[in-house]
C-alpha cells in the first residue's frame, strides 16, 4: 500500500485542520503504509465574517469547495462536522463514515459569570447560531444576544478583549482544540438541545468510488450513525436547512429504541416549539418528531 495516497479535503480552521488529520491518523492506523494527505481549502463561510451565516446562505457553505474538489478528483474524501452538512447531500457523494460521537452539549463560556442564570439584566451574549439564540432567549428574554463569527481561537479572543459577557460554543470544539479549562458550563440535552449530528465527524466521498469508501467505512460507528441519523432525518423532514433553529438529540435506550426529542424555536422572539418521540427506526422517528412539531405550529416558525 506504500504506493497509494488517500487525499482529505478540509477547511481552513485550526479545528477542521484537527479533525481531517485525526480521520488522517486513524486511516493511517488501521493500514500500515496508506499515506494520507491533507488538501486545505478555503471556504466562502470562512471567508465572509461580517455578516451571520442565515445571511450568506447557511453552513452548506462550509461544504461547496470541498465537495468541488471530490468531484474534480483533486480530493479523494472530505472531513466535515457533521452538524454543517446538509440533510440531503447531492446524489455523487455519499457519508462513508461517521466517527464516534464525542460529547454534544455546547458550552457555556465566560471569564465572569459560572452560568446563564448569573447573568445581569442586559448582558451580551455571542453566539453565531439561531438555535442557539432562540434557546438563549426563552430562558433569558432580558439579554441580549449578538452575532458571534469566526473560529475557536477567535471567538475566544473577542470574549476576552470584553465584547461579550459570555459567548455559547460547542464543547467538542473546545476540548478538541484543548481549551476544555474555557468551558464554565455544560449547555446539555435534554433541556438544551444541540445541533442535529452535533460532536460527530463525518467523512464524506464519491458515492460510487469503492476504493475510497473500503478505506473509510472502518471507521463508521454505528451506534453514532443510527442516533444522528434520526436526528438528521428530523431536519430532513422539516426542510433540510442547516440554519433554521432546531435542535435535535437522539438518545438510544437499554432496549435497543431511540428516544429522539426535537425543538424548533424563533431566533428574535425567543418562542420555542418541543416534542418528543420513541422508536425503532431513525428515519421514521424523525419524521414522528417532525410532525408533532408541525402540529405545535412549526410551519408557521419556518416560513417567517
Amino acid at each position: 500500500m506504500s504506493d497509494t495516497a488517500l487525499r482529505i479535503a478540509t477547511r481552513k480552521s485550526p479545528l477542521a485542520l484537527w479533525q481531517a488529520e485525526h480521520v488522517a491518523q486513524r486511516l493511517r492506523d488501521v493500514n500500515p503504509g496508506l499515506r494520507v494527505e491533507l488538501l486545505p481549502l478555503s471556504t466562502r463561510g470562512d471567508e465572509v465574517l461580517d455578516r451571520s451565516l442565515a445571511a450568506i446562505g447557511g453552513k452548506g457553505l462550509f461544504l461547496k469547495e470541498l465537495e468541488i474538489a471530490l468531484a474534480e478528483g483533486r480530493a479523494d474524501l472530505a472531513v466535515h462536522s457533521l452538524k454543517d452538512v446538509p440533510a440531503q447531500l447531492d446524489a455523487q457523494f455519499t457519508l462513508a463514515a461517521i466517527l464516534a460521537r464525542a460529547d454534544c452539549a455546547d458550552a457555556w463560556v465566560s471569564n465572569d459569570f459560572a452560568s446563564l442564570d448569573e447573568l445581569p439584566r442586559g448582558a451580551r451574549v455571542g453566539t453565531s447560531s439561531l438555535r442557539r439564540a432562540a434557546q438563549l432567549r426563552a430562558r433569558r428574554p432580558d439579554i441580549g444576544v449578538a452575532d458571534l463569527r469566526g473560529n475557536v481561537g477567535t471567538r475566544l479572543a473577542k470574549l476576552d478583549r470584553g465584547d461579550y459577557a459570555a459567548i455559547i460554543l460547542a464543547v467538542a470544539g473546545l476540548q478538541r482544540m484543548g481549551y476544555d479549562t474555557r468551558i464554565r458550563a455544560r449547555l446539555a440535552p435534554p433541556a438544551w438541545l444541540p445541533a442535529p449530528g452535533q460532536a460527530a465527524i463525518a467523512v464524506e466521498t464519491r458515492a460510487g468510488d469503492a476504493r475510497v469508501i473500503e478505506y473509510v467505512h472502518v471507521l463508521d460507528d454505528a451506534a453514532t450513525r443510527r442516533t444522528v441519523g434520526a436526528e438528521r432525518a428530523l431536519n430532513a423532514a422539516l426542510g433540510g436547512d442547516c440554519t433554521m433553529p432546531l435542535g435535535a438529540w437522539c438518545e438510544a435506550q437499554r432496549d435497543g429504541d431511540l428516544h429522539l426529542y426535537g425543538l424548533l424555536g424563533d431566533a428574535h422572539a425567543g418562542r420555542v416549539l418541543r416534542a418528543r418521540a420513541r422508536g425503532d427506526e431513525p428515519g421514521a422517528l424523525g419524521h414522528e418528531v417532525a410532525q408533532l412539531l408541525r402540529e405545535q405550529g412549526a410551519d408557521a416558525l419556518l416560513h417567517r
